[in-house]
This record gives structure tokens, sequence and C-alpha cells, in this order.
């Protein structure tokens, strides 16, 4: 067998309240929080000393998680600034199906969303927008057109 599953995606952090709460008002679930540190922690990052502050969102079906991790050691190294551009090699975007694109893009807002383009219509499919989410995190959205 190859794999069952994709379990999660995993998000370095600074503020773990703030990654929180956006995720949240998007509609994920708060599933648990956690402090990891120890060998075995040294050992699956390749890091010395990890201690870290954990936070699993899972969506409201419970087949995607993303985990939010804030380091206190060792110290979070800066990818660079926050508002990088859309076509940077490495992780692009999470992507989430919405029932209502722009409904969802207004309660984003207050939790320091900006849209990085504008809200698009794709033929007679999806309306898409991509946001910049907590620290500069690309979050698509997609709304399927009935």
């Amino acid at each position: 067998m190859a794999i069952q599953r994709m379990d999660n995606v995993g998000i370095v952090v600074e503020d773990m309240d703030a990654a929180i709460a956006f995720f949240v008002e998007l509609g994920m679930e708060l599933e648990g929080r956690a402090e990891v540190e120890g060998l075995f922690a040294d050992r699956c990052t390749g890091l010395d000393g990890v201690h870290c502050d954990i936070a699993m969102v899972r969506t409201p079906d419970g087949h995607s998680r993303l985990e939010l991790a804030k380091y206190r050691s060792p110290a979070v190294i800066g990818a660079g600034p926050r508002n990088r551009p859309h076509n940077i090699l490495g992780t692009h975007r999470v992507m989430f199906a919405v029932d209502d694109i722009e409904d969802t893009v207004a309660r984003l807002r207050p939790h320091g969303a900006e849209l990085v383009g504008e809200i698009a219509r794709f033929e007679d499919s999806y309306l898409l927008c991509y946001l910049r989410g907590p620290e500069g995190i690309i979050v698509g959205l997609a709304e399927q057109l009935r």
C-alpha cells in the first residue's frame, strides 16, 4: 500500500491565538492544543532543543487538518517578506471550498485577511480568490456556482 490519506498540512506561526481565530472564523474547528518537546521532536524535525506549541484545526467534514506550530525554541527563522508573490517556489497556498465567497472574505477581514487580487469568476463553474491570512499565508477560496 502506498499511503492511506493526507493527514495534515503544517504551518509555523508567530501569533497562535490570531491564527486559530482566523481559521475558526473560516469555519474550521479547533481539535486541540498541545505542547511538544523532547528527543522525539528533535529527531523528527532535525532540530535541537525543539519546544513548540501546536494547535490542530480541522474542516467540518473531519477529512482535512492544519497543524499550527509556534516555536519557543529554536527561534523561528523568517522566510522573507510576508507579502510574497503567488508565484514563489515552495508551498503555494491552502484552498478551501466555501458556500459564500463574499461573506467569507467579509468575515475574515477583521482577522487581518487581505485579498491578493480580486474575486474572479472561472467560466460558469466557480468564484475564486486568494487572500493573505495570518503570517502571510495565501489562502484560496472557491465557491462552486450552481
